[in-house]
């Protein structure tokens, strides 16, 4: 048991704290993130009935901590960062990936964890529900209301062409 959960932990280590880090947008509280849900998961190996689940199991953790910190707001206080500007400005790729990436981290924790899944991660609907815990409609919905504020705050042409659509 040991050995099989340290071999997925040392191999998947690297894909958790990506997802991790998109979800919460700050490497060390990506890494906390990862580490409390490895510990989670190591907790209930013996009750994973195919280890293959392990991942997807350890990605719903992952989620639920962030959602239940975010919540409790015991990591979010203020963060500084430059103010993001009304209207897109004609910038090079970097600033506008910073632009992008502090719209993003606005998103409700929810909607940030379906659109990272579906678009990141390319899971199907299906695949993001069962990360998620939710029926594949709320992750439709979900994902709707992200591209909806997104659209809003960004406008459809910089949505598209950052390849997010429905």
């Amino acid at each position: 048991m040991v050995d099989a959960f340290a071999e997925f932990a040392s191999s998947r280590h690297g894909a958790l704290f990506r997802y991790a880090y998109l979800l919460a947008g700050d490497r060390g509280l990506a890494e906390d993130l990862v580490q409390e849900a490895l510990v989670k998961t190591y907790v209930n190996w013996h009750r994973l009935r195919d280890p293959a689940n392990a991942e997807a199991y350890t990605r719903r953790a992952i989620t639920t901590t962030m959602i239940g910190w975010w919540r409790r707001k015991s990591w979010h206080a203020e963060r500084p960062n430059d103010d993001v500007p009304d209207r897109p400005v004609h910038a090079d790729d970097s600033t506008a990936r910073i632009w992008l990436w502090d719209i993003l981290q606005k998103l409700p924790p929810r909607q940030r964890a379906a659109l990272v899944l579906r678009y990141y991660e390319d899971l199907t609907e299906a695949q993001t529900a069962e990360v998620l815990g939710c029926s594949v409609g709320t992750v439709k919905s979900q994902v709707s209301d992200a591209l909806k504020k997104l659209r809003a705050r960004l406008g459809s042409d910089v949505v598209l062409k950052a390849g997010l659509t429905e």
